[in-house]
């Protein structure tokens, strides 16, 4: 189906650059064929959806023989289990889920005395939502355990050398929660065969922003630990906006895109080497994507030249992306990336437009 999606488009291209008599007629028929890859195309992709039951129903005996094993007592409840999603999404969001349940049972559930004396039932809970949202897929894992030390994980961080002792201080909840996903950064008193807060916890957020999602995690400690899985429905097919950089034509999924402004050059304040724009009042990092990709641009904006900014989301915040301009948007095919470029992270895959030119399809949550 990939493959018929490029012909498609690759033909419409040849139609219209043709300046020969039949063009026109060429086109209409080109409409009709459209029409007919687009129905091939929705069922082939029912054909490769699945229900997320499929990897939700282990879990409940997983986390039941974790706890028998320690000693504790848990209850489990899925949702969402009919919802459908991609067969390569799911064998790939599998294993960060197993290590999630791991955690919950082993660091997060605490021993029956330890939830009696802090007034909470005996029996740990522990739920796994899975819900969708637009062209996304939310797996929320939640639990009522003891939550996360932040001063310990703060300490921690201080200790490894991941933050200033004086910037760790004033660092607010959520980001103290983010150094779990450091690698080697564990808070954990022993280690444990069964899972390590913070041992493989990278590896999660690593698997799934591989997949062109990202990861949140929230705590309150006492209360509970609840981490979100937001991944694509589908990866093989995704639409895409098509930027110019330099010289260069890069694609980057539409669902991540907030917005497109364009601000004068000299509203974009330098610091060092960081910069921003005030965008609706509100500061927003700007990330030169001719200089992160290494890119040659052949001239310099002046203060009175028009820059364009792509906001969109990066690993949960809004940053702006500035490029030359914006081509358009584009349903494309992904192709994976030769194994040759296999070690840049921030192409998450290739595919040829119409005329013959690769494009690569950029992950924004490893542009960072």
């Amino acid at each position: 189906m990939g493959e018929v999606i490029l012909s498609s488009s690759q033909l419409r291209a040849t139609a219209e650059s043709s300046a020969v008599d039949g063009a026109a007629g060429l086109s209409v028929r080109l409409d009709r064929m459209d029409r007919l890859v687009g129905e091939l195309q929705r069922r082939a992709l029912d054909l490769r959806t699945t229900p997320v039951s499929r990897i939700l129903e282990p879990l409940p005996r997983l986390a039941r023989e974790i706890a028998q094993r320690l000693g504790k007592r848990v209850e489990m409840e899925t949702r969402g289990e009919e919802i459908e999603v991609d067969r390569s999404i799911l064998d790939r969001v599998s294993d960060p889920l197993v290590h999630l349940v791991r955690n919950a049972v082993d660091h997060g559930i605490e021993p029956p005395a330890a939830r009696a004396a802090a007034g909470k039932p005996d029996s740990g809970q522990i739920v796994i939502e899975a819900r969708r949202e637009k062209d996304l897929i939310h797996i929320v894992v939640s639990d009522d355990g003891r939550g996360i030390d932040l001063e310990a994980v703060r300490a921690r961080a201080v200790e490894a050398g991941a933050v200033p002792p004086d910037l760790a201080e004033d660092l607010p909840p959520e980001a103290v929660a983010a150094f779990v996903f450091r690698p080697g950064l564990s808070t954990a008193a022993e280690v444990s065969d069964i899972s390590g807060r913070g041992v493989g916890m990278d590896a999660v957020r690593a698997t799934i922003e591989g997949l062109g999602g990202h990861v949140e995690l929230a705590t309150r400690p006492g209360r509970g630990t609840t981490t979100t899985l937001i991944v694509p429905i589908t990866a093989a097919v995704q639409r895409v906006l098509l930027l110019g950089v330099a010289a260069q034509t890069v694609a980057v999924p539409i669902a991540k895109v907030d917005r497109i402004v364009e601000v004068q050059a000299s509203e974009v304040e330098h610091s060092g080497r960081e910069a921003f724009a005030l965008i609706d009042d509100e500061p927003i990092p700007v990330l030169d994507l001719v200089e992160h990709l290494c890119l040659d641009n052949p001239t310099e904006p002046d203060d009175g030249d028009v820059e364009v900014l792509v906001v969109a989301d990066v690993r949960g915040e809004l940053m702006a992306l500035r490029v030359a301009g914006v081509i358009g948007q584009q349903q494309i095919y992904v192709k994976s990336v030769p194994e040759l470029l296999s070690p840049l992270k921030a192409l998450a895959g290739l595919t040829i437009l119409g005329d013959g030119r690769p494009v690569f399809l950029l992950d924004l949550n490893q542009l960072l």
